[in-house]
């Protein structure tokens, strides 16, 4: 069966297209510029095609044959619609590795095209969401009547171009949580805990992190906060860089740069690791909590996704709009590559 890394020329994409042809797999590599795919497909040995995002009917022939896509060109906002509009028309499964909260919502709304299409459609496919996605589904199985989650992440090794753009764009919106089932905005660093990572406790402080999204679809949980280690001043920050950040300008000036500069180094992947922690609490003052250790957040993704590829291709998941434990189930996290979820602690 065939299938594509479209963005294969970014820092994620290629991570992807490299580690499918270590496992044996031969995707087509695409993207808009061949220029930027080229030398890469040559090095690889990989196939290649050429299809731009504002092209919808160029977009939709790259797409004629191909099985399945793994979707790679942030920032999703701009991104992700078209092509997922693309693969409806063409059905072909859908995939891509977003952390974009209003990605997640604009995706799990056309949950009935897809089922239509016969089409999956699977958002957050890599660090943005399977490994708090997995914790978050084996906690609401231990708790079934949890009304409140909250999950904690810590990652090393620095960030990639495309994640500071997407970053850029959320410091713009400000931060976000779930509330009786309904997002609602609340300033980035309101809320703080200490959360139990493996390594040792952290305070954490809140952020808009796609699970606020995922995780209400995947345990029905009504109530989610997500958090992450952030300096003290950070809520002031973003706070006052929000309004210059909300100017088209100042979006397109930061993008521009960040273009210019490059993601982490094979080296500080391999000497970085990611944690996550997550609780749940129900009325009666139950609670449950999980960790989960593994690796660098990039490495985890191509990992993910690879793993995705291959469940889907092999027909296992219904059509519908899905989050990562609801496509391959909670124990999905467990088959990654260096990925330790600890022990269920109660009380």
């Amino acid at each position: 069966m065939a299938w594509m890394v479209y963005g294969a020329n970014g820092y994620t994409g290629e991570l992807v297209a490299r580690l499918a042809v270590q496992r044996g797999e031969q995707p087509l590599l695409a993207g808009r510029s061949a220029r930027k795919i080229a030398p890469l497909a040559a090095e690889l040995g990989l196939p290649q095609r050429i299809a731009d995002l504002t092209d919808p009917a160029g977009l939709r022939a790259a797409l004629s044959d191909v099985d399945l896509v793994v979707h790679c060109a942030g920032p999703f906002s701009a991104t992700a619609r078209p092509v997922v509009d693309a693969c409806l028309a063409t059905g072909t499964h859908y995939v891509d590795i977003t952390g974009e909260i209003d990605v997640f919502e604009q995706v799990f709304a056309r949950a009935g095209e897809a089922e239509q299409a016969g089409v999956v459609l699977l958002p957050g496919a890599g660090f943005d969401v399977v490994p708090t996605d997995g914790i978050a589904a084996l906690l609401a199985k231990a708790l079934p009547t949890a009304t409140h989650l909250d999950l904690a992440f810590l990652v090393g090794g620095g960030i990639s171009p495309g994640t500071l753009k997407s970053s850029v764009e959320g410091m713009a919106s400000g931060g976000r949580v779930r509330v009786d089932g309904q997002l609602r905005p609340d300033p980035v660093g309101s809320r703080r805990l200490v959360a139990e990572f493996p390594s040792r406790p952290r305070s954490v402080a809140s952020i808009p992190w796609g699970d606020v999204s995922t995780a209400y679809r995947s345990t029905g949980i009504p109530n989610i906060v997500t958090y992450t280690a952030l300096p003290s001043a950070a809520g002031t920050a973003q706070g006052l860089l929000a309004p210059l950040l909300r100017l088209p300008v100042s979006q397109a000036v930061a993008k521009r740069v960040i273009s210019l500069l490059p993601g982490p180094s094979q080296q500080a992947r391999q000497s970085s690791r990611s944690e996550v922690w997550g609780e749940v609490r129900d009325a009666e003052g139950k609670r449950a909590s999980l960790t989960l250790s593994g690796p660098n957040g990039y490495s985890l993704t191509a990992d993910a996704v690879l793993r995705a590829v291959g469940h889907l291709l092999a027909g296992e998941v219904a059509p519908g709009a899905h989050t990562p434990s609801t496509a391959f189930g909670a124990d999905f996290v467990r088959e990654l590559d260096g990925v330790r979820v600890g022990e269920l602690v109660t009380g």
